[in-house]
């Protein structure tokens, strides 16, 4: 038999927050940048490995990109990973939908960042009650896909894991969810898929009013 979902686990980067994809893409070509070197010398380093588990400088880490960025064109370049950055945005289908699943359903973030997660979402989003936990990679000290910090995750929502739905917009992290029992699904904002229908699907939806 099948566990009814209590749970409901977002990432926040491309999930809770629109990473803009297009913005990325039209800078690199803007800048005769080949595909995701913008993504790639910002989140697939092994500085940001580090950052993302709460070692390292964040400052060092955002100048070290640039220089990577820099390097791989071969000429000085503007700004390129605070410009993306910067048309970043909130979800705000998404957001609401978070509100509208509380109380019925447990709900929290679990997501790969760095430290200054929290204070975003408290004091730049100011949407951080709207998460009965947030997991952050940094604060706990190890990351997704690792099966560990679904574990974390689950146990601080008070839930199994059976009982969980997880959403992450990066297909590997979606497959370890799965893995430890949880359900997965995989959004993407930018390829137009609707998280509500999405849930809804599973058997998770708003309660009427």
């Amino acid at each position: 038999m099948t566990t009814p979902l209590r749970g409901v686990l977002l990432d926040f980067g491309g999930v809770i927050w629109n990473m803009r994809w297009d913005v990325c893409r039209e800078l690199e070509q803007a800048n005769g940048l080949p595909p995701r070197a913008i993504f790639e010398t910002l989140y697939r380093t092994p500085t940001w490995k580090a950052i993302e588990r709460g070692r390292g400088d964040l400052r060092a880490w955002r100048e070290e990109a640039h220089r990577l960025l820099e390097a791989l064109a071969g000429r000085p370049l503007p700004r390129l990973h605070e410009a993306w950055r910067s048309a970043q945005h909130l979800i705000p289908e998404n957001v609401e939908l978070v509100r509208a699943l509380r109380p019925a359903y447990r709900v929290g973030i679990l997501s790969n960042a760095d430290a200054t997660l929290r204070v975003r979402l408290r004091d730049g989003l100011w949407i951080h009650d709207l998460f009965d936990i947030v997991v952050c990679s940094a604060e706990a000290g190890m990351a997704k896909p690792e099966p560990a910090i679904y574990h974390l995750a689950a146990e601080r929502l008070g839930l199994p894991p059976e009982a969980c739905v997880f959403i992450d917009d990066h297909e590997p992290n979606v497959t370890a969810a799965r893995q430890v029992g949880m359900r997965g699904i995989l959004f993407r904002v930018d390829r137009g898929q609707d998280l509500r229908a999405e849930l809804t699907a599973l058997g998770v939806s708003p309660p009427r009013s």
